[in-house]
């Protein structure tokens, strides 16, 4: 005898896995009514799904930053998927922010796709998604910022997200930190500050100064000295704190936090973007 499916069984499956109302009927139906084996042969599909779209890219989604309730600790992800019609879609994002709210407590990617999600793995949710909306479904980007106060920015959109730490959670801190923040967002440093900038980019950029100044015509004893000149004018422009801060153009981001407390410093950053 075939188990009655009700409206509120297939209201019951659609709230555990988030598939729509037409899947979680047909589900059930298969099932015979078995709630553990319509979630198995749902994830199934997806994981179907998975496999025919694991060549597509899944440059849309949402970049979410969330920091914890000491503003000590902070994480940055981005959920992934191909469309932007997707990343835009209110439940989309949620589970965006529920999976960043989750991955504060993770000091890894790996350790946070084997995490529990309300009785699955993150791993499993994002696979049982990929069968729910159609398309690929992966966290593309995981980074953490440990600070004496960290702070976030996500732009609008959600296309691109940031963390900021400073030195001391003094007066201001939290407006500072979400400012530099937002610097990190506009202008896309590759570094903190000079010492961060690996030897091989240096050297690269040295070479083309270099070339530069042989095509202007420069004397060759010359170069040596105005390539160098020339790499600080990188450092500027490539580093978070010595660029010019977006709101006042007169001041470095250097000298806008000691502007905020004299001691105050900025310690370090995480930028994630889509695409």
């Amino acid at each position: 005898m075939m188990a009655t499916i009700t409206a509120a069984d297939v209201n019951k499956l659609r709230t555990i896995t988030g598939a729509g109302m037409m899947d979680c009927k047909k589900a059930l139906v298969e099932s015979d009514g078995d709630f553990d084996l319509a979630i198995e042969n749902l994830r199934k599909k997806g994981q179907k799904v998975a496999a025919n779209r694991s060549d597509r890219e899944s440059t849309e989604g949402a970049a979410i930053a969330v920091v914890n309730a000491d503003k000590t600790e902070g994480v940055v992800i981005t959920l992934n998927c191909e469309t932007d019609f997707v990343g835009k879609n209110e439940g989309f994002v949620k589970l965006a922010q529920d999976l960043a709210a989750l991955a504060l407590n993770f000091t890894d990617k790996d350790a946070f796709l084997a995490a529990d999600f309300n009785g699955i793995t993150v791993a499993e949710k994002l696979i049982e998604q990929t069968g729910v909306i159609g398309e690929k479904i992966e966290i593309a980007s995981f980074e953490r910022l440990s600070g004496a106060f960290v702070g976030s920015y996500i732009h609008a959109g959600n296309k691109i997200a940031t963390l900021v730490a400073l030195s001391a959670n003094v007066a201001g801190a939290e407006e500072a930190a979400r400012n530099v923040a937002m610097q990190a967002a506009a202008m896309n440093p590759i570094a903190l500050d000079e010492a961060g900038v690996d030897a091989d980019t240096i050297a690269k950029e040295i070479e083309i100064a270099k070339d530069m100044l042989r095509q202007e015509g420069k004397p060759e004893a010359m170069i040596e000295n105005i390539a160098k000149g020339k790499l600080g004018r990188f450092f500027k422009d490539n580093t978070l704190v010595n660029q010019d801060y977006i709101k006042d153009g007169a001041m470095s981001v250097a000298a806008y936090i000691k502007s905020v407390d004299a001691s105050l410093t900025v310690t370090g950053f995480r930028r994630v973007a889509l695409g």
